[in-house]
């Protein structure tokens, strides 16, 4: 408006007439003129005022974007969405291709977006996980040396997805890990680099540090994407395949279990739940497991727990009636406990707003390092099992208002920092971390095939693969921003966190100790 203002009018006598008609003229002309103006500028005052109501110029990347401020200020006025269909050919016949037509870049017109939110806690371990490639970064032929250990080589190029296939994993465990990858980039597009990785299924980890000690230690050692971590390996851990579903076991997509695992929740309350300790599971896969089993047969321990062992077969012929998750959150105690490894039931378990019962674990997976006992579970020894697990429940059934706080806040943790908008987010910043460290070009094998959703979830027919697909889909780019990295642990800072952890366990092995101490003395009475 200043530039259009006063300085762009002057009076002009006319050479015409007597000067007094001129000093009369000009006078008229002046009034006219300071009239005009004034209107000028409230008719321009009053257009700029509607247009900052209903639109703000933002620029960003060296663009003009208009910004609704009622988008800005209003977070529950609708926002305009960007779909992403699902293009499935109508000719079964040809092969199903991936769209030309994927958003490769997405912008956000919401300025509250721009604000990020801070990652959870557990997201600082990203860090540390990546550590053994910081100094040497990581060459074609250290990435190579991981590749007899691999199921798939996994590569993102332009934003577009490439597999090539080493071997089968168990059941469809590595069709939903990349079934997982495929829907990051339709969530955030254009924000995964160029990359390659090799991934492994199995249940434990396969890079182990002691294959890489001594003088002739080949160093660094290969990076391997696997679904759990050990302090003694060097495998990067990443979301395990259940987050977008388990249909061999009719475990549904997290986004959808979680919710109802919460209603779940809601049916009992905690104090009117069972007074007992509850685990259900495949107790063959392990010794652990087979060990725990033997609590619920003596009279020493019974009824303290309740154990079952999960027959799959049996549930599968009768179609799962029996195997429910969101119906098993009916005791004050839940157990967990590994199998062959780490298991992926420790989330479905933590939810359930009973108190964990966590006997102590040797892996990890990517978010379970930054919980803390007492706090959001109740800590058990492993070869200490029943004696441990009849004490806590006699202490949560002696103490439930404590005992219900730590279901609470273990259940809280998972429904709040484990929403798969936070598994996304980790899943991106992990890959951004790891494609920083990579010291060669990415390159696309001969026996690599593109893969997205049309090619994945066309071809596969109306069951449960195809359910689990469509229930963890992505339909549009995420209309915030992914939250912002915490900083790496400094070295005091982990040690005071571990050690805190440690404290809380020898507090518990403390009472648990003088509680069978005290119980001895009555029995010799």
């Amino acid at each position: 408006m200043g530039e259009s203002g006063h300085g762009n009018y002057h009076v002009v006598q006319s050479p015409l007439g007597t000067p007094k008609q001129n000093t009369a003229f000009q006078n008229i002309t002046s009034r006219l003129a300071r009239t005009w103006i004034t209107t000028t500028i409230f008719i321009f005052f009053l257009l700029g005022a509607s247009l900052c109501w209903m639109d703000m110029v933002v620029v960003r990347e060296g663009r003009i974007q208009l910004v609704p401020l009622a988008t800005r200020n209003n977070t529950n006025s609708p926002r305009t969405e960007v779909k992403i269909p699902l293009s499935c050919s109508a000719n079964q016949t040809i092969p199903q291709a991936c769209p030309s037509n994927y958003p490769t870049k997405w912008e956000l017109s919401d300025l509250s977006a721009t604000e990020t939110e801070p990652c959870p806690d557990y997201f600082r371990w990203i860090h540390r996980d990546l550590d053994a490639w910081r100094k040497e970064g990581i060459t074609r032929e250290t990435l190579e040396r991981a590749r007899p250990k691999a199921h798939f080589r996994l590569v993102i190029k332009g934003g577009k997805v490439y597999v090539e296939q080493y071997d089968k994993a168990f059941q469809t465990r590595d069709v939903f890990t990349i079934w997982g990858i495929v829907q990051l980039l339709r969530l955030y597009p254009g924000g995964v680099p160029d990359l390659e990785l090799l991934f492994m299924c199995h249940d434990r980890p396969a890079i182990w540090k002691r294959d890489y000690q001594g003088v002739n230690a080949t160093l660094p050692p290969p990076p391997l994407f696997h679904y759990c971590g050990h302090r003694d390996a060097f495998d990067i851990v990443f979301p395990d395949w259940s987050f977008w579903g388990w249909p061999e076991v009719n475990i549904k997509a997290w986004n959808k279990l979680s919710e109802g695992i919460a209603e779940g929740n809601k049916r009992v309350k905690w104090k009117d739940r069972v007074p007992y300790a509850y685990w259900k599971g495949n107790p063959g896969v392990s010794s652990l497991r087979a060990e725990l089993m033997r609590c619920n047969f003596s009279d020493k321990y019974d009824p303290m727990v309740h154990l079952y062992a999960q027959d799959w077969v049996k549930e599968i012929a009768q179609g799962f009636k029996d195997s429910n998750l969101e119906d098993q959150c009916t005791h004050r105690y839940k157990i967990y406990i590994e199998g062959v490894a780490w298991s992926v039931s420790e989330k479905y378990i933590l939810a359930c707003d009973s108190m964990t019962l966590l006997v102590k674990p040797e892996y990890h997976d990517f978010f379970s390092r930054s919980m803390v006992p007492m706090q959001h579970y109740w800590p058990i020894r492993p070869y200490s099992k029943c004696r441990d697990i009849k004490f806590a429940v006699e202490w949560g059934n002696s103490n439930t208002d404590k005992a219900e706080a730590i279901g609470r806040k273990g259940s809280g943790f998972i429904q709040k920092n484990l929403e798969m908008k936070y598994v996304y987010d980790y899943m991106l910043h992990l890959l951004q971390d790891y494609a920083k460290l990579l010291k060669m070009e990415v390159k696309v094998p001969e026996g690599a095939k593109e893969v997205c959703s049309e090619t994945m979830a066309c071809p596969t027919d109306e069951g449960p693969v195809r359910k689990c697909m469509d229930d963890s889909m992505v339909t549009s780019p995420s209309d915030k921003v992914a939250c912002s990295m915490p900083p790496p642990y400094k070295e005091s800072e982990l040690e005071r966190f571990l050690a805190r952890k440690v404290s809380a366990e020898r507090k518990v092995e403390k009472w648990v100790n003088e509680y069978w101490e005290r119980q001895n003395k009555l029995r010799q009475r």
